[in-house]
């Protein structure tokens, strides 16, 4: 028997969340026992919530006791909702908490939010190095929040280190729900428009199959992943976004006309992540 096959007891931090929800809901469909942890309570309530500050190590350790695994997606969720030193020092702060308590637990697997921003969002001085972009493009943090996802990635190799616990990163594109899908066509006229991550995101229920399959798999170490659909959000191909945008930067040999420009080639071969949901 794997070390997965015995994960049941999931505490979700950021449940109440666009990504927490679908993860609770998803995870709880597959039949895991499931708590949202997070400081805002659901909106509807499917699982045992508990309101948690995780900047507050004793209330991280209490909240991932008797769990067997983590998914940790509580975060100041973007650049520019508070001021830069309170995004930096909430997000990096509330993960080391988590990852702190869930080594002190010895949970079986940790899997979080990265994101798509440890990337070089928005692309504006670098450009990306060629596209699609994969996880060995350099990573350009341009805000303080995508700065705490660089920090959280190296703390993730560490507490790996210290503890043997599995760390799954997930960096995660711009998480759309079925009613996003309206505003795609709004976007078309101007290339510029989604320019600021290569005309990518990701659909929630997708989210959420990454993050069981990130503590379904066997995989030991630290690693990160590109989370992202399977195309564009636009209609015009991946050659005419480049050559008007990004003229000079390469386009890989074989991308299709729609395919991401946010490469998932890492996580369908190590996870099995089959990005199924789209706009179109």
């Amino acid at each position: 028997m794997s070390a997965s096959s015995t994960i049941r007891k999931i505490v979700v931090t950021g449940g109440s969340g666009k990504a927490g929800r679908a993860v609770v809901a998803d995870l709880l469909d597959h039949g895991y026992d499931v708590v949202n942890v997070d400081i805002n309570p659901p909106a509807t309530r499917i699982v045992p919530f508990l309101r948690v500050d995780l900047t507050d190590y004793g209330q991280a350790v209490e909240a991932l006791r008797g769990a067997d695994a983590v998914v940790h997606l509580a975060a100041i969720p973007a650049p520019d909702l508070i001021s830069d030193q309170q995004t930096f020092s909430i997000n990096t702060l509330s993960t080391y908490n988590v990852f702190s308590a869930a080594a002190l637990h010895q949970h079986q697997r940790i899997v979080w939010a990265s994101s798509e921003t440890t990337l070089g969002l928005p692309f504006d001085d670098p450009v990306p190095h060629y596209a699609p972009i994969d996880e060995e493009h350099p990573l350009y943090p341009q805000s303080s929040y995508s700065l705490s996802k660089v920090v959280g990635e190296e703390m993730a190799r560490h507490f790996n280190r210290w503890s043997s616990i599995p760390i799954i990163g997930l960096r995660f594109s711009n998480i759309m729900e079925p009613h996003d899908y309206d505003r795609f066509q709004t976007w078309q006229h101007d290339a510029r428009v989604r320019k600021w991550n290569l005309w990518s995101y990701v659909d929630a229920r997708d989210v959420a199959q990454s993050s069981r399959l990130g503590l379904e798999s066997d995989l030991s170490g630290s690693h990160a992943f590109i989370i992202a659909s399977a195309d564009t959000c636009m209609l015009r191909t991946n050659a005419d976004l480049m050559a008007e945008v990004f003229p000079g930067v390469p386009l890989k040999p074989g991308t299709g006309d729609h395919d991401t420009l946010l490469g998932v080639d890492k996580a369908r071969q190590m996870l099995g992540y089959a990005p199924g949901r789209w706009w179109r």
